[in-house]
């Protein structure tokens, strides 16, 4: 039996809508045709999601599991009613539709990281082993479904799993980075001290080069320490980015009023559109990586202030993004300590 190869036949309502926009999806783990099943070890819960999910529970680790298996069990995916956003996972491949198992570089038993996101992908979890708070990861026993249109990646052999799922979670920032950034450009990237704002750092002096200008914004302490650590900014600063006109103010003056060329939004709380705006000049770009941005509010909030920025939304593929993120950690020896110390803890 095949499906449809965008995963329709698993939506249950409303009918007539993709997966990923769908509530409900059929989770039973019968394999189509053209569908790959996996056994799924961990899941790498999107920041803004699990930011909303530890506050809802009180950082209680017990009630954390409670509302990820619940959202799973109503939706048949991990797709969080509250931020819309989901994650990804990493697993082992079980079995292959054969409709599709000449056409893929993959085997039963090769491990993998899903490259879609959790809010399409049909998931099955039996168990809840353990809730890494620090690391936004859950460690289950469960299964999969991967479509004919689904992205992975086979896990590399140079990184233990967890640190490939924490860099691959992230992997489309630092790639459109790469494509945004022009030598001399100013950069600021909000949420600097994070997983994607560090990867962004270092593509944003990469493409940027002597002649660019890098600015790294975090908020908590520990951020801000990450961000220095890095070496990869010019300037580091700590602001609290839901209040736009002191971001405005602080970036005005480290660029002598010319304001960033390029701005990457990578927090994980709502509220900052305003200031990623207010901080890049006319005729500049915001990349809102960060599943928290409210893109109404971009979008009035440019125009209520008269501002002519190009904004793009934050898609989380971007061709070859895989592989750029993991490079970034090959070629930068901090950053791998960083990650390993950080969001790779078995």
């Amino acid at each position: 039996m095949k499906g449809c190869k965008y995963g329709t036949h698993r939506v249950l309502e409303p009918k007539g809508t993709l997966p990923q926009a769908a509530w409900r999806i059929d989770n039973t783990m019968r394999l189509y045709d053209n569908e790959i099943l996996i056994d799924v070890d961990t899941l790498n819960i999107d920041a803004a999601s699990f930011t909303q999910i530890k506050k809802e529970a009180k950082e209680d680790n017990a009630e954390i599991a409670r509302i990820v298996q619940d959202i799973v069990e109503k939706r048949g995916k991990h797709h969080n009613p509250v931020t819309g956003s989901g994650g990804m996972f990493i697993g082992r491949v079980k079995a292959i539709g054969p409709d599709i198992a000449s056409n893929i570089n993959l085997r039963p038993g090769d491990r993998i990281a899903s490259l879609v996101s959790l809010t399409l992908t049909p998931l099955l979890i039996e168990e809840i082993l353990e809730i890494r708070k620090d690391q936004d990861q859950v460690r289950v026993k469960g299964q999969a479904i991967l479509f004919e249109s689904g992205i992975f990646a086979k896990l590399p052999d140079d990184m233990p799993p967890p640190l490939a799922l924490a860099v691959l979670d992230v992997a489309g920032a630092p790639a459109q980075t790469a494509r945004l950034v022009k030598p001399g450009d100013t950069v600021l990237v909000i949420g600097a001290g994070g997983k994607s704002g560090l990867l962004c750092l270092y593509e944003a002096q990469k493409r940027a080069g002597v002649t660019g200008k890098i600015l790294g914004m975090g908020h908590s302490e520990a951020s801000h320490n990450r961000i220095v650590e890095s070496d990869l900014a010019d300037h580091v600063f700590s602001l609290d980015a839901t209040k736009p006109l002191e971001v405005y103010e602080k970036v005005s003056d480290l660029t002598s009023g010319r304001l960033a060329d390029v701005t990457i939004n990578c927090v994980n709380i709502p509220g900052t559109e305003m200031a990623s705006i207010m901080a890049t000049k006319d005729g500049g770009v915001v990349y809102f990586f960060s599943m928290a941005t409210s893109f109404t509010a971009a979008a009035l909030g440019a125009e209520g202030i008269g501002k002519d920025v190009n904004m793009i939304i934050g898609n989380g593929y971007t061709k070859g993004h895989a592989e750029i993120a993991l490079s970034v950690l090959r070629e930068s020896p901090i950053l791998m300590k960083m990650f390993l110390e950080r969001w790779a803890v078995s």
